[in-house]
């Protein structure tokens, strides 16, 4: 990523959280091979703390592409702070209003200007005890059909060191591990000029869940639990893979 392309606002974004991240963390990043070097990209990431999206900023820059992610609205109403993610060009999401939809327009816009996007299938932090993917909303999916620009799928592991959803606690201390990899893109072709229908956007999500869900199994060294209720549909998914 050619630094001066960067302008002024996301260099100082870079100066400042850089240093911070650098101290703060013990970084094993994986995959970042994966991750094309230029053009649209998706980027599908599992979402565990409100640390995680520094974390994984931090990777896709090393990975030479710059972080955009699609962010609470709300975030973006707070003074200085909602400025500034303007300025580094992030994306609000007004959840549950008529105005959601232009975030996929913007979303949309970026991935076909070559840039990268950044998504938490989930919407929020997992409220799975243990962490684990839970549902995934169908933001990706109509994304991936707009576009056809390659799902990255990113799995995050040790962020919750930092800051634990389940604890509301914040633990800042220099060097904690956190683990970061990228996979290779998703296939969804079987899905490829599909009509965006309620059935299709729900398969295409569950194929990227499961995906994130197996990913963060190897990083964790566990057995993943199921990612749904076994409903006869879904259970024949899951067997189909």
């Amino acid at each position: 990523m050619a630094r001066r392309r960067l302008g002024f606002w996301r260099r100082l974004a870079v100066a400042l959280l850089k240093p911070f991240l650098t101290l703060f963390t013990h970084r094993t990043w994986l995959g970042m091979e994966n991750v094309p070097a230029s053009g649209g990209v998706i980027f599908a990431a599992n979402h565990i703390s409100h640390a995680d999206p520094l974390v994984a900023g931090h990777f896709v820059y090393d990975a030479g592409r710059w972080p955009q992610f699609l962010g609470k609205a709300s975030l973006f109403r707070l003074p200085i702070l909602g400025p500034f993610l303007s300025a580094v060009r992030q994306i609000p999401v007004h959840r549950g209003t008529a105005d959601a939809v232009k975030a996929l327009d913007s979303a949309v816009a970026a991935v076909k200007d070559g840039d990268t996007v950044i998504i938490y299938p989930e919407g929020t932090t997992t409220h799975e005890p243990d962490l684990w993917p839970m549902q995934g909303k169908t933001g990706v999916a109509r994304l991936w059909l707009a576009t056809d620009a390659p799902v990255i799928p990113i799995v995050m592991w040790g962020p919750e060191k930092i800051f634990d959803p389940r604890t509301a606690k914040l633990r800042l201390r220099p060097r904690t591990p956190v683990t970061v990899v990228a996979g290779r893109p998703v296939d969804l072709s079987k899905w490829r000029s599909a009509e965006p229908t309620a059935a299709t956007l729900n398969e295409i999500t569950e194929a990227i869940m499961l995906h994130l869900r197996d990913m963060l199994a190897e990083i964790r060294g566990e057995t993943p639990p199921p990612l749904y209720p076994n409903t006869p549909k879904r259970a024949q998914i899951r067997n189909n893979r």
